[in-house]
């Protein structure tokens, strides 16, 4: 587990070191997901960039995976599988978005997750970690905590 813990404390660690820069409108969602979000779930062990080598219905994660939402396509940015089955979508915000208090995120993963009937999927900007129930259908003005389950601050990641 300590393994496990060091690569994640130390993602922590260089988010808190620059923290202004990230937190800057130049800085975007793209540059967040290969710098820290990818190496954040390499760490949980999970094959982000298919280094395995895996065929394409087996691969651990699928970056912008294809779904129907109201009859259009949308793409969340990570669905995480396992044996080829969706588990959860990850849905990620450059850090100056705030995933906490801010509808249209929650909503908008809510509504990925509700339309593939993924019991739970998740929310982050790196800051903050939001862990969602996505078995209830999604309102667009739901505020949102709501399905909301877990809020966790960067500084609770790595202990």
């Amino acid at each position: 587990m300590k393994e496990t813990l060091k690569p994640i404390s130390n993602l922590v660690e260089r988010f808190e070191r620059n923290i202004d820069a990230y937190h800057s409108p130049a800085y975007n969602e793209t540059q967040l997901r290969i710098e820290f979000v990818d190496p954040f779930f390499e760490a949980l062990g999970w094959d982000v960039a298919n280094k395995e080598g895996h065929a394409e219905q087996y691969k651990d994660v699928i970056h912008e995976d294809a779904i129907k939402v109201a009859g259009a396509t949308k793409a969340p940015d990570y669905c995480f599988r396992i044996g080829g089955a969706r588990k959860f979508f990850l849905e990620t915000k450059k850090p100056s978005i705030d995933v906490k208090d801010q509808v249209s995120p929650a909503y908008q993963l809510r509504r990925y997750a509700w339309s593939a009937k993924l019991p739970l999927s998740i929310l982050t900007n790196f800051e903050e970690m939001a862990v969602y129930d996505c078995r209830l259908r999604p309102k667009a003005h739901d505020k949102p905590s709501v399905g909301r389950i877990r809020l966790l601050s960067r500084r609770k990641y790595g202990r």
